[in-house]
């Protein structure tokens, strides 16, 4: 994709969306549940979302939504699991004004409870809700309103999927959550999933 600056495992990624409109997206890795978390600002009006905040990172991830001047409007959960142990909570207290979002179906506390077709709009930006369950019952995929990048969570990894053997897991729902809303995006769609095993 033109303009593009990637590094799969390192901080810095910039990227354009689909309307040219630089957004601003940071990766950043908790070692110990190998997972993914991400950081994607509006450069004009800096508000921010956070995907996957981890509870033992968010400290880390306060302090660069700071150092980039960012104010962080939501930190966003993909699904709520036992590899999953957010960090939006702390985040809320150390970033006051952020709140918690995740899936109605979790069952998981939150300020925001979301559903399939549901937007959560910063800036100029929003991201759109996909229910994609099969993993966990109250999965989503949250898909850049241009449709350039799509958050995966744990129901499309790299070099696989998430599991479906345990806490309330399904392999048929996920085959066809990710065939149905993960798939059938645009081929130049970039994927960014919650974990790299």
């Amino acid at each position: 994709m033109a303009g593009a600056t990637l590094r799969v495992a390192g901080r810095r990624l910039s990227q354009r969306s689909g309307s040219g409109v630089p957004i601003l997206l940071r990766q950043m890795f908790e070692p110990k549940s190998c997972t993914y978390t991400y950081l994607l600002g509006d450069r004009e009006s800096h508000e921010a979302v956070l995907i996957d905040p981890v509870l033992e990172t968010a400290p880390r991830d306060a302090q660069l939504v700071k150092e980039l001047g960012l104010r962080l409007l939501y930190a966003v959960n993909t699904h709520c699991h036992a590899d999953h142990i957010t960090g939006s909570g702390l985040l809320r207290s150390l970033l006051p004004g952020c709140q918690s979002v995740i899936s109605r179906l979790s069952g998981a506390q939150a300020d925001l409870h979301i559903e399939d077709g549901d937007s959560i709009h910063f800036g100029r930006f929003a991201l759109e809700t996909r229910a994609s369950p099969g993993h966990t019952p109250g999965c989503v995929t949250f898909v850049l309103n241009d449709h350039s990048m799509a958050f995966t969570g744990d129901a499309l990894l790299i070099r696989g999927c998430g599991r479906t053997d345990f806490q309330q897991g399904c392999a048929k729902t996920l085959y066809h959550s990710v065939h149905e809303k993960i798939f059938t995006l645009p081929g130049d769609c970039l994927i960014y999933p919650a974990h790299d095993y």
